[in-house]
């Protein structure tokens, strides 16, 4: 598979990763362990070196399965990490918590879990508003400091905050929501990446399935899905977006390609230090995906996408007020 930068970190991983969350976490019961050490090994024998992963998967599931999965092939593969919540004695979410001595536990327990003497890309994975991102990035540059962490990253923040942790430590990548379904980040951020040499990793670049063309208004979820609480996951709003699904899959059969692979080609062709990390349990899934990474979009069909999308106004937020107040800080 082709290689890519992020930014100008000299952090050089597949040009599209694979996002694990889902193995263990959010979209319904947890997959079989051994299966998804086989997929996971899989990605790697298809190319595939940047893995992505997070304590509060599970939590800490998914960082287990991460960590026995590579054990073996420790030195192929990226993995990047995520702290920032503070998780409660029954595994739940009890708020946000950056405190920089927080982040040095989370650190350490995360390589055990990994079984691997260094993350290699350290995100925080929300910003907490009651600490200052200067003291988080700091925090961060001391484990890079001490080898226990190789680079630093943001999710889902703003600019004003990217620019103030940057000047701290350099911030390697910004992983963000992206997609043809959620353009949000063209506004202000991709500038702004650009400007500052920091990489783009978009999560749910296929709109958490919905841009496959593989589900419709009645498709159901089981009851663990949290897509169940989206609102862009109502039925009238799946029926309402309908739209963006059929122009993909009519460029998508002129390109003899799927929806999937034209949703993640347009990522692509954005930016040349843009990598998004779908997410799948299931191997002809990964493949499909993979195969995005050598379709060529023409300059026509980048603006025949653009006119089309122009035209369909997306219903429905992304995700409930109160989580929705957590992004873009």
């Amino acid at each position: 598979m082709k290689k890519r930068e992020l930014g100008k970190s000299g952090l050089e991983v597949s040009a599209i990763g694979l996002g694990c969350m889902g193995m263990s976490f959010g979209y319904g019961p947890p997959k079989d362990k051994q299966e998804m050490i086989s997929l996971i090994r899989k990605a790697v024998e298809l190319g595939v070196t940047f893995f992505d992963t997070a304590e509060v998967y599970g939590p800490f599931a998914n960082e287990e399965l991460v960590g026995e999965a590579f054990a073996p092939m420790r030195e192929r593969v990226v993995i990047a990490t995520k702290f920032g919540f503070k998780i409660g004695p029954k595994g739940e979410q009890i708020g946000l918590d950056s405190r920089p001595e927080h982040i040095k536990e989370v650190a350490e327990a995360s390589l055990k879990r990994l079984r691997t003497d260094v993350i290699d890309l350290f995100y925080q994975h929300r910003v907490d508003p009651d600490l200052p991102i200067e003291d988080v990035a700091g925090a961060v540059k001391e484990l890079i400091r001490e080898g226990k962490v190789k680079h630093f990253g943001l999710s889902e923040a703003g600019v004003q905050t990217i620019r103030r942790a940057h000047a701290v430590q350099p911030v390697t990548a910004l992983q963000n929501e992206y997609s043809l379904w959620w353009r949000r980040p063209e506004k202000e951020v991709l500038p702004a990446l650009e400007e500052l040499g920091i990489g783009f990793v978009p999560y749910s670049p296929l709109g958490r399935g919905f841009l496959t063309g593989k589900m419709n208004e009645n498709t159901t979820f089981d009851s663990s899905d949290f897509r169940n609480r989206l609102p862009r996951f109502t039925p009238e709003a799946r029926k309402a977006n309908q739209g963006l699904v059929d122009l993909l899959g009519d460029i998508a059969k002129r390109k003899k390609a799927t929806s999937a692979q034209i949703a993640l080609a347009w990522l692509l062709a954005q930016k040349p230090w843009i990598v998004p990390i779908p997410g799948t349990t299931k191997l002809h899934r990964l493949e499909e995906n993979i195969g995005a990474a050598s379709i060529e979009l023409t300059l026509d069909d980048l603006r025949e996408i653009e006119h089309a999308a122009s035209k369909i106004d997306v219903k429905g937020a992304r995700y409930p007020e109160h989580l929705e107040q957590m992004t873009g800080r």
